[in-house]
Formats: C-alpha cells, structure tokens, sequence
C-alpha cells in the first residue's frame, strides 16, 4: 500500500470517528430550550405530518432544530467567529467589528417612513394641544454619533436626515438630541460596546436635551447617587456575533436621594418603590433590570416631585434607562409599550384629564419594525 493510499485510508478512519462521535454526542448531549448566549428560544422538534413533509416544511423545520442543538455549538460559533475576525473580518450579521472594543450595528434604508409618519401625526391631531404638550424624540444609535469608529469601508449611515424628515411630516414638536450626544461623546461611553441600546450617561444627555426643551432645569449627574451594578454585560450585539471572548460592558444606574418613588406595574399588579428590578443581573439580559422588562403600562408616582405635572411615556426600550432621571420632575409618569397596551394612548389621554405632557421616544435603528408604532394611534 502506497503513502498516499495510507493517508488516504487513515483521513477517511478519523472522518468517520469525528462524524460517529458528534452523532454520539448530539444523541448524549441535553437539549436546550434557551440559549443564554444568543438570548433566544431554540427551535423545537416540529412534528411530522403529510402537509409539513409534502411542503418541505418539515425539512426545513428539522434543518433548524439540528442546528440550534448541534454539541458544543457556542463553542464552534466562537471559534467561527474569532476566526473570521483575526483574518480580517469586520461585518458579521449586520454587526460592524468597530474600534476601540465597540460592535455597532448597521443602518439599513427605511421602508415604512411614511407609515410611521401617518400613525404619529393622526395621533398628534387627536391630542388637545390646549391643555397637553406632546414631544417626539428620535434617538441616534451608535452607527451615527460613533461613526468614527466604523471600520473605513463600512457605509456612512446618516440617521438624522430620516427623523429630521419624520420630525418636519409630523408636525410633532421635535427633540433632537443628537447635538448633546456628540457633545458629549468625548467625556463618557454613550452606547454599549455589545448592545444596541444607549448607556445610562447616553440616556442622561437624553434628558438634558429635553428638559431644555421644556424649560426644566436638569439635575446635574454629581446629585444623582450612583450604582455599578455589574461589570458583566454582554448585550444584543455580542449575542449576533458570537465573540464569546469579546470584552463586557459596565451597566451603571442612578437614583436621585430626593425622589419617593410608587412604581406599579398594572399587567402583573407588583408594587414597588423601585425603577430597578437587580434580579435581572443574574441573567444574560441584564439591560431588563431597567423598568423590569417589558409591562404594558407603567404608573411611576413621585411623592416629592418638582411639580404636578403629569406625563404619558409612548416609547420603546431606549426610554426605560431615561426614565430614572425624568421621574425627578413629574408627580405621575404613565410608561406604555403599545406593543401590548391595545386599548391605544389616545383613548387613555381621553380619560385621563391630568396629563400634561406626552413624550413619544424611540431610537431611529428598530422604528422602522417596531411593531409597538402601529398600537400608538
């Protein structure tokens, strides 16, 4: 027998060892239904049946569920990724491999502007203005404000000429805030360096901007009490990636020594004196400790408030890392995910004649398929 045919022979014997051992393993392994790193439900075995085989569905379904529990599959992913990245790699999944530790994920052209438009300016109409300020506030995410640190081929996304138009077809009285996040891009982290969403220091120059806006003065950052809670923090962007040895982020919260807060969370009827749930810490999703995750609607009573006003919070996860700081300045503040509120904010405002101001808030990277726009009107 030649070398070659040996080497032949012993390359086919180990392949069939790995192929029988990984059966093994797939076979001997237990199966998830979560998975932390990913921060998303597996898929479950589909059922067979003459119509899900007929259509390739089941196929396809089956395809997915080997996928999703192959044996030390975060493992291989991350060996994937940290592959691809030192070859040179700088865009996985929409996600760009950024400077200084950052992942910033991609802007896409939106589609459904004018659609976004129409359900805000038919709710703005229904409003009355003589007794109720509304406000539209569109968050820049990091692929505008940290641009900088985009990898040199990726596109330059501009998102502040999309809420510049959705602000002028509006109607809505703007805030923009973008001013105040460049301004203070050199002095503190914004966003974090794995997630989407922006940092408590990016949500307080959020609030800065808009107490300008409205004529409030805003407590200095010094007079809040701050809190490191975790040093830990892998977000939504570490989990598309899959750089299991990227660094973590810092998740920092602040409570102000003045406020006495009732915080009631209507679905589940919890009461509690806190904008913070620290359970969440203990689990990948730790940006949920901010307003306890996801409620349909929010009531924040503050007993030693700088004035009476009442406000109703229209908004998508950005504003709950903004609402520990608004909180200061309103007597009552009502928090709604119209994702799930169905009855509609419009329909509150009708019967809820203390409210004084309505702030709409979302960031510009998910408007365009928040589901939550179409619930607002």
């Amino acid at each position: 027998m030649s070398i070659q045919d040996k080497i032949r022979k012993i390359t086919v014997i180990l392949y069939c060892v790995i192929i029988l051992g990984l059966t093994v393993l797939f076979f001997v392994f237990p199966k998830e239904e979560f998975s932390q790193n990913e921060n998303r439900y597996l898929a479950k075995f589909p059922e067979l049946s003459r119509e899900t085989y007929m259509s390739g569905e089941y196929m396809d379904a089956l395809s997915e569920w080997f996928s999703d529990h192959f044996p030390m599959r975060d493992w291989f992913m991350g060996y994937k990724t940290a592959f691809e990245i030192a070859t040179g790699r700088r865009e996985i999944g929409g996600v760009y491999i950024a400077k200084d530790d950052y992942l910033i994920e991609g802007y896409a052209t939106p589609v459904n502007t004018q659609r976004i438009c129409d359900t805000f300016r038919k709710f703005y109409e229904k409003t009355d203005k003589s007794t109720v300020d509304t406000n539209l506030m569109l968050i820049p995410t990091a692929v505008t404000i940290y641009r900088d640190k985009l990898p040199a081929l990726a596109p330059k996304a501009d998102q502040t000429a999309t809420a510049k138009e959705i602000y002028d077809r509006t109607g809505i009285p703007a805030i923009d805030c973008s001013g105040k996040l460049y301004e203070a891009a050199p002095s503190g982290q914004l966003y974090y360096r794995t997630d989407h969403h922006w940092t408590t220091f990016g949500a307080y120059q959020g609030y800065v901007a808009y107490c300008e806006a409205k004529d409030l003065i805003p407590v200095p950052l010094e007079d809040f009490s701050s809190q490191k809670v975790t040093e830990e923090f892998a977000g939504t962007l570490y989990s598309k990636v899959n750089d299991y040895h990227h660094v973590k982020d810092d998740i920092v919260v602040y409570t102000h020594p003045d406020d006495r807060l009732t915080v009631t969370y209507t679905d589940t009827g919890e009461v509690t004196d806190s904008l913070y749930n620290m359970e969440y810490l203990a689990e990948k999703d730790k940006y949920s400790l901010f307003l306890n995750n996801i409620h349909t609607l929010v009531e924040i009573e503050n007993a030693n408030a700088q004035s009476e006003d009442v406000l109703v919070l229209i908004k998508d996860s950005y504003a709950n890392s903004m609402v520990p700081f608004l909180a200061h300045h309103y007597r009552k503040i009502y928090v709604f995910d119209t994702r799930y509120y169905k009855q509609g904010p419009s329909d509150f405002l009708a019967k809820h004649s203390e409210v004084t101001d309505v702030l709409i808030l979302y960031n510009m990277n998910t408007l365009d398929n928040d589901s939550g726009i179409r619930g607002i009107y």
